[in-house]
């Protein structure tokens, strides 16, 4: 918690850059769809078509959703934010953006279902009586925190494996000064203040 009060400026501005890269994706998509609606008559085939143009604008959409999640970590652990971090999560991926996507797809489908259960049981009651309807509603707020928190755990791991698979050093000394943590009483070990004993057996 001692670090959100230095990092959420530079939070906001990785935010504000991925608002208008997701901003000017939706005007190219919209632009797309509508050229392709204009010039070709309704049919099978452009059924077909449209159909293969949607899914290649869902797969964008998570790809760009993957590299800003990345960008929020790089934002947080290095010294890039904005734009800068975009660039830096886009390197990062490579290799790994397979396995980031179908992470993120899947986390989206628990926070969908989490989402739908609430609407179900809470919002529309079919879920019995006040206390049951408060019983599922606190149920799904604690699921729904958990999956939040579980999220940007995620992130991070993703984070290191991606600098792990690029080969970047990943220095923790540096990390935590970076991040200025305060450690306490706690004095990092150096090594000459470890010392192996040889024991007789």
């Amino acid at each position: 918690m001692s670090v959100v009060p230095k990092v959420w400026k530079r939070l906001i501005v990785t935010f504000l850059w991925n608002f208008v890269i997701i901003f000017g994706y939706h005007i190219v998509a919209i632009l797309v769809f509508f050229v392709f609606m204009t010039l070709i008559p309704p049919g099978v085939f452009s059924g077909a078509v449209l159909f293969i143009l949607f899914m290649v604008f869902l797969v964008g959409f998570v790809y760009i959703s993957v590299i800003w999640h990345l960008a929020s970590v790089v934002s947080v652990l290095e010294e890039s934010y904005g734009l800068n971090a975009m660039i830096k999560s886009q390197d990062l991926i490579k290799g790994k953006a397979g396995v980031s996507m179908v992470i993120f797809v899947i986390h989206n489908f628990c926070f969908f279902g989490i989402q739908m259960a609430f609407e179900w049981f809470v919002v529309l009651g079919n879920g019995g009586g006040l206390v049951l309807r408060i019983g599922y509603g606190m149920l799904s707020l604690a699921l729904l925190s958990m999956l939040i928190l579980f999220g940007l755990i995620v992130q991070t791991i993703i984070y290191f494996i991606c600098k792990s698979y690029h080969h970047e050093n990943i220095d923790k000394s540096s990390l935590a000064d970076h991040l200025e943590v305060y450690l306490g009483e706690y004095v990092p070990l150096k090594s000459k203040d470890v010392q192996l004993e040889h024991f007789d057996v």
